[in-house]
Parts: structure tokens; C-alpha cells; sequence
């Protein structure tokens, strides 16, 4: 959790210097006055007041304004619906353009998810997984992915092969891995460089 400490003349003024320096509004912080200044013969300043100001975790919050946010921008009239589990938090997007904000192979969506969860977990030291989705592409996506991962599995075992995936996502992959991590007779692994990083099905030796 990020917090700073600030000066002033006053603590209102001490308090918003630390505000603006964490870019956040006055709800989003706890504040500690650990000096309320004072001043000695005839009112000259003798010590400034001093605030210690800290950033309440809410990611949850922090998720819904910045794709507020962002949908505004983009003039995309959606609903949003977020559900908070432990430390995930899962965004829900519907609208009759929607379909703008998943992109090419949702990369788009994949792009607009990385953005969010950087500033859900910027100042807090628990991490908490964000996911986007928009229309149910992901659980599409999903079953998708399931049928391409079992039907390679079978190719590799007839033509005794491996194949390579084209790159993908870490939680893509994650996808591929689980599909086959049963399977007695094929193995998965990933190989290259985010975000080149992708999927090898082969043979078990």
C-alpha cells in the first residue's frame, strides 16, 4: 500500500500537496495529521504541519472508473457489471457496440485488460487478477481454445509431430496446457519471449 508523507502551512495544504503527488481524490486516502503546525511570536510560521497520506486498497473501484473511463473515450455505450472474489476481479461488458473492445483475436480486450489490472494493483502490495470480458467472448474463446488444443492433441499422436502454436496470451495458453495436462500420451510446453511466447503439443518420450 503506497503512502507519503507531505508539508504545508496548513494540513489542508499538506494534504492536497500529497494528493496531487499520488494522483488520487480525497475518498481514495486515509490521512494521519502528525503535526498541526504552529507559529511563535507575532504569527511568524515556526513549524509546518505535516500529514502522512495513505491509498485505501479498493481495486475494485479503481477497475470501474478507469473502464468507465475508457469507454467514454472510445464512445462505446456499454453496461458494466464487476464481481470481487477474493483477489480477483471479473468485468462484465455489454452493449451493442461492444464488439469494438475485443479487437482482432482479442487483443484489443486482451490490451485493455493489461492496462486495468496495472493501475488495480499500482499501489497495493497484494496482487489481484483482473479479467475483461465483453459479450462472453471469453468463455467462447474458451471452448474454442479446448477443441483446437484436443484436436492437435490427436494430430500429433497420428502424425507423431509436434506442433507449434501461434503466440498467445499467458492465460490463453493456460487454457491449452490445462485441456492436455491429463492426456497420457502428449505433453505441452511453452517456449519464446512475451509476447512471441507460445504453445508446443508433442509426444511424450
Amino acid at each position: 500500500m503506497k503512502e507519503i508523507e507531505a508539508a504545508g502551512k496548513t494540513v489542508d495544504e499538506a494534504v492536497n500537496k500529497a494528493l496531487n503527488e499520488l494522483g488520487v481524490e480525497k475518498d481514495q486516502v486515509e490521512i494521519e495529521v502528525l503535526s498541526d503546525g504552529s507559529k511563535g511570536i507575532l504569527g511568524l510560521l515556526t513549524k509546518s504541519a505535516r500529514v502522512r497520506v495513505k491509498i485505501k486498497p479498493d481495486p475494485a473501484g479503481t477497475a470501474f472508473r478507469l473502464i468507465s473511463r475508457i469507454v467514454s473515450i472510445m464512445k462505446v455505450k456499454v453496461s458494466i457489471d464487476i464481481e470481487q472474489k477474493d483477489d480477483e476481479i471479473r468485468l462484465y461488458l455489454q452493449g451493442l457496440d461492444a464488439g469494438l473492445l475485443i479487437g482482432r483475436r482479442g487483443q484489443t480486450l486482451d490490451a485493455l485488460q493489461y492496462i486495468i489490472s496495472l493501475a488495480v494493483n499500482k499501489h497495493t502490495d497484494r496482487f489481484t487478477r483482473v479479467i475483461l470480458d465483453v459479450e462472453g467472448y471469453r468463455k467462447k474463446r474458451e471452448k474454442t481454445l479446448k477443441k483446437l488444443a484436443l484436436k492437435l492433441a490427436a494430430k500429433v499422436k497420428k502424425t507423431r509431430k509436434d506442433i507449434e502454436l501461434e503466440p498467445m496470451p499467458p492465460h490463453e495458453r493456460r487454457i491449452i496446457h490445462t485441456a492436455l495436462q491429463n492426456d497420457d500420451k502428449v505433453k505441452t510446453y511453452s517456449e519464446g519471449e512475451e509476447p512471441y511466447r507460445k504453445v508446443i503439443v508433442a509426444l511424450k518420450q
